[in-house]
């Protein structure tokens, strides 16, 4: 036996760039982490859903009451489940629903023995909605193209649509259209889904969730604009946001509105009946309300002449000092009047006056829109469209919903008021010549909103800073952090105890304060030389904060789907990846909150057809529904021998001579068996030689072995049921070996 004990020391990390014979520390691994700079494993996984509708491409959760809501955005939709706050026992998925017009439909069975023809005005069947119609061309008694031309209402992404066989000829069947873009949401391929949850305080009262699916998947620098949506959260419910009603009375081209409305800006879209297709607001105005002189008899208010104001359907009557007037009175009709003397109708019978005895009476405030076009005379219920449309993304700088897009587009809504896009507050301001692709909330001046927001080229801090300069009222301050950086996807940003991580287009970046390099001299080449540029926003980032731990999952190689991760230890300082194991086959994910797990999307159909929802860090193993697989772990040491000092010194000796290891100690926190392998070369280019597997347990005491190298390495396996370890210090009994200088081990 040898009389040499020496500690294994090397340094925390796996090291993929340059040599392993270069390498100060591990120099491969799969499913390992690092603790205290300490391998161990990393925990296992449970799929707590099978039923996902597709990949996901965004994820969001957030607890209430108890109950934990985890949302994923996919192709077609966005849908919600829900557990506890232990053990992720839940249910799901419930789609969300985003109805509106037919807009986007694809063929999906063109059918058979249908009459060769064109056919026009064709009522679509089926679906959620209805009155939707069609020009349908049939060509070799098939349908070879849909067109539509009216939207009609109510239809959700994936209906699945068709039309009566006497609508086109007469004969034929199995037609069959997929619906895949309503005039709220248009989904496909290139979606890519961006999440926040916010209280709109002023709007609903209510928390939101605010969602926007972006076109972007395929490329992040797409132009293609999509609305952001918004919905109570919990919910399954969205529409658009800056999208409002209000009940007006229409003449001309003016809608008079009952009550102080001031969402109305000039430019927005007008709907209704009676209201010509594209009208806009060209001007609004409130009046503080109306005084006239008149009578009531019955339910007929009868004004004589008009003080100040106009009179409108809705308004509120009420009388002036001594005047005694119903509570609650109201117009409800025009009669002879249109906004001056004449008659209008009121619900609250009485008799109030004559026509002997004038009267002084108060109508409450309105709002007065002027429109673009001529209008059915009428009360109707108006649409108001903001018509907020933008490539890149949404973020909450609470209270505010901010959205961004092409040409540097920051924009946000009123303090609290999703709907509200026109008060002096609510900002539009373009601030870069590329696109904005994220933005993120940033810790800001006391209780000031502020934020990051990330362009292709460029990075804008944005703070709530209200100013009055020259009598003009000043919101926020928009500062260029810097024009020159880069972002590689606009999934890969997270923020880690106030500190932002991403990956630039060749290197990976922090901003606290001022956008820095992180340091990576383990993996950096590894990442940019394998990552498919061309699936480069399928790259996303989350965080583990359990363990200090930022992950980057991205398609390696030729994958257009993620299968490896690389890994960022902020507690140790270094770098490590997941070593391409099954468990990085991970499309998108949340971190934990009140529910401690972090739940991350597969990317692989499973038994059912559908897509799981893992749920990770869960125990030590693969558990499918009653499959339980054991999950590989596996590290290696770098060189151990002579010619770099030996296991316990780093530094070159230059001593050349094999190492010759006679027992190694294992010290670990462990649970099943592990393999140790002897790995090594006569030189650092020359063909590896690999030992049998030394099996051991927790309780081994020691591995005798009769093993040489020149160079000379250590590899660990864990790979049984159960099977979880934390290493410690490893003792190896080591001497001189033979002294060669040529030849293979």
């Amino acid at each position: 036996m040898t009389s040499k004990v020496i500690q294994l020391q090397v340094k925390p990390g796996i090291q993929r760039d340059g040599t392993q014979f270069a390498a100060p520390t591990y120099v491969d691994g799969e499913w390992v982490r690092f603790q205290n700079a300490l391998p161990r494993k990393i925990g296992g996984y449970r799929a707590i859903f099978l039923d996902g509708s597709g990949i996901s491409r965004g994820m969001t959760m957030t607890s209430v009451n108890g109950l934990n809501y985890v949302v994923s955005g996919y192709n077609l939709g966005l849908e919600q489940w829900y557990t506890d706050n232990d053990d992720g026992v839940g249910f799901g998925p419930t789609q969300y629903t985003m109805t509106g017009g037919v807009v986007v439909v694809q063929i999906a069975n063109a059918g058979t023995g249908y009459t060769n023809g064109t056919y026009t005005a064709v009522p679509l069947t089926g679906g959620t909605g209805s009155s939707a119609q069609a020009t349908i061309i049939v060509s070799g008694n098939s349908i070879t193209s849909v067109t539509i031309t009216a939207a009609g209402t109510g239809y959700t992404v994936g209906d699945i649509l068709s039309a009566s066989a006497a609508s086109i000829g007469g004969t034929g069947s199995n037609f069959s259209l997929l619906l895949t873009g309503n005039t709220i949401f248009t989904g496909g391929s290139k979606t890519l889904w961006q999440f926040d949850i916010g209280y709109d305080s002023t709007g609903g009262s209510t928390n939101n969730l605010v969602a926007h699916p972006g076109q972007n998947l395929a490329a992040i620098d797409s132009t293609v604009n999509t609305r952001p949506l918004y919905g109570v959260f919990p919910g399954t419910t969205l529409n658009p946001v800056g999208v409002f009603t209000a009940t007006g009375y229409l003449s001309q081209n003016t809608i008079a509105i009952n009550g102080a409305n001031y969402l109305i800006g000039i430019g927005q879209t007008v709907t209704g009946t009676g209201i010509p297709s594209n009208t806009t607001v060209t001007a609004s105005s409130v009046t503080t309300g109306s005084t006239f002189l008149g009578y009531i008899t019955g339910t007929t208010l009868t004004v004589t002449s008009i003080t100040s104001g106009v009179l409108v359907v809705g308004q509120t009557i009420t009388g002036a000092s001594g005047v005694t007037v119903t509570s609650g009175t109201t117009i409800t009709a025009l009669g002879t009047g249109t906004g001056g003397v004449g008659t209008y109708t009121v619900n609250n019978s009485q008799t109030v006056g004559g026509t002997t005895n004038l009267l002084q009476f108060n109508a409450s405030a309105n709002t007065l829109v002027t429109t673009s076009a001529v209008m059915t005379t009428g009360s109707v219920t108006v649409t108001f469209d903001n018509n907020i449309s933008v490539s890149g993304g949404v973020v909450m700088l609470h209270p505010y919903l901010f959205v961004y897009g092409n040409n540097g587009l920051i924009q946000n809504c009123a303090a609290g008021d999703f709907n509200n896009w026109v008060s002096s507050d609510a900002n539009a301001n373009n601030l870069s010549t590329g696109k904005i692709v994220k933005g993120l909330p940033l810790r800001g001046g006391t209780t000031s909103p502020a934020g990051l927001f990330w362009s292709l080229d460029s990075l804008i801090r944005v703070t709530y800073a209200p100013s009055t300069v020259n009598g003009l009222n000043f919101y926020w301050k928009y500062d260029l952090i810097t024009s020159q950086t880069s972002i590689m996807s606009s999934q890969c940003v997270i923020e880690y105890d106030g500190i932002f991580y991403w990956i630039g287009s060749d290197r990976f970046l922090s901003y606290n304060g001022v956008v820095k390099e992180i340091t990576n001299n383990l993996n950096q080449n590894y990442f940019f030389d394998n990552l498919n540029f061309a699936q480069r926003q399928k790259v996303w980032a989350t965080k583990v904060p359990r363990w200090g731990e930022i992950w980057w999952f991205y398609p390696k190689g030729d994958a257009t789907e993620c299968t490896d991760a690389i890994i960022y230890n902020v507690r140790e300082n270094t770098w490590y990846d997941a070593g391409q194991a099954p468990g990085a086959r991970r499309s998108a994910g949340t971190f934990s909150e009140v529910f401690r797990k972090p739940i991350w999307g597969g990317t692989e159909v499973n038994s059912t057809g559908k897509y799981t929802m893992w749920e990770h860090e869960s125990g030590t193993d693969s558990i499918y529904a009653t499959n339980v697989n054991a999950i590989r772990s596996y590290f290696e040491t770098n060189n151990l021998g002579w010619v770099t000092g030996g296991p316990g010194n780093p530094q070159l000796s230059g001593d050349n001579k094999w190492l010759r290891v006679e027992r190694v100690e294992p010290d670990f926190v462990q649970s099943g068996d592990m393999n140790l392998y002897v790995l090594g070369q006569g030189y650092a280019d020359d063909t590896e030689q690999v030992s049998t597997p030394y099996v051991f347990n927790k309780s081994t005491l020691k591995i005798d072995m009769r093993e040489q190298r020149r160079l000379f390495r250590l590899g660990f396996e864990s790979n049984t049921f159960n099977g979880d370890y934390y290493m410690g210090k490893i003792l190896i009994s080591a001497d001189m070996g033979d002294e060669r200088s040529t030849g293979n081990p």
